[in-house]
């Protein structure tokens, strides 16, 4: 995981959407055992307090639980897992439709240019 961080953007935030990107991508599976959060820590070059306070939020999401005596997992629930790649796929698409109707092309268009990017 490439630990770049945005410094316009709270960096918690951007931890919660890398690791939530990890899950729904399958790098973390349904089920896996997590790193702890003083070793997420180290790794990402942050504060475990916040590292911590990213963890908590995709507990409160769902996404991860802790297990009592062996730290924490990805959840269980592929069926939340799939909404949550489903959701970030919309948001990636609104975003690049944002910038292609910007530039002037159609919904169509924008389609078009999708489909030759996927054959390069």
């Amino acid at each position: 995981m490439s630990w770049d961080f945005d410094e316009t953007r709270p960096i918690f935030q951007q931890i919660v959407e890398m690791i939530t990107r990890d899950i729904v991508s399958g790098k973390y599976k349904a089920g896996d055992k997590l790193p702890s959060v003083r070793e997420f820590a180290v790794t990402a070059g942050v504060n475990p307090n916040t590292m911590q306070k990213a963890l908590s939020a995709l507990e409160e999401s769902g996404l991860i639980v802790t297990q009592r005596n062996s730290g924490r997992t990805v959840t269980d629930n592929t069926k939340l897992i799939g909404k949550m790649r489903k959701e970030a796929a919309l948001e990636a698409a609104k975003k690049y439709l944002e910038i292609a109707k910007a530039v002037g092309l159609s919904t169509d268009e924008a389609i078009e240019v999708i489909k030759e990017a996927d054959k390069l």
